[in-house]
């Protein structure tokens, strides 16, 4: 089974004249791309290797191995860059990558299965799980501790207690 590829930033475009990238980054610190090194295209192609990196207001600049010009930079704007989940440091403890919860089994605190969860999203006002039922429209759950008492990581489920106004 091929690596889980995690969207960490998409290419924004050239940055000055000498072949430097901007990189808009999803990551909390935009520097930890430089960390990935080699970021991969979304079917796991490789896409770039940064070489060098520097935060400039909230995104990345960047050099990389396969970019000489500003021409070059300016072809890969748009292009979505992926790292392997498996490059992630382990989360501390109570802390969660959101990428893992996608996918996760929902359930009520019972054990009533409720749906799985399709999407993590952030409108900004806090995480939302976005919940798929086997019939019907999806639903969100704010991801609290109260909506979300707990996450099973290695059985593959979150209990979920779903809003009274989805019922």
């Amino acid at each position: 089974m091929p690596d889980r590829l995690v969207l960490v930033g998409r290419v924004a475009g050239a940055f000055g004249v000498k072949g430097e990238l901007r990189i808009t980054s999803y990551t909390d610190d935009p520097a930890a791309l430089v960390g990935y090194r080699e970021l991969k295209r979304s079917d796991g192609a490789p896409a770039l290797t940064l070489t060098t990196g520097r935060p400039h207001q909230g995104a990345l600049v960047a050099r990389a191995a396969e970019v000489a010009t500003r021409e070059d930079a300016e072809a890969l704007r748009g292009l979505e860059l992926f790292v392997p989940r498996e490059a992630f440091p382990p989360p501390d403890e109570d802390e969660f990558y959101l990428a893992d919860l996608v996918g996760l089994a929902a359930v009520t605190p019972d054990g009533a299965p409720l749906g799985r969860v399709k999407s993590v999203q952030n409108f900004g006002a806090g995480d939302l799980l976005e919940v798929a039922p086997e019939a019907g429209p999806t639903w969100w759950a704010p991801f609290t501790r109260e909506a979300v008492p707990e996450v099973r990581l290695a059985e593959g489920v979150v209990v979920v207690v779903k809003p009274a106004e989805t019922e």
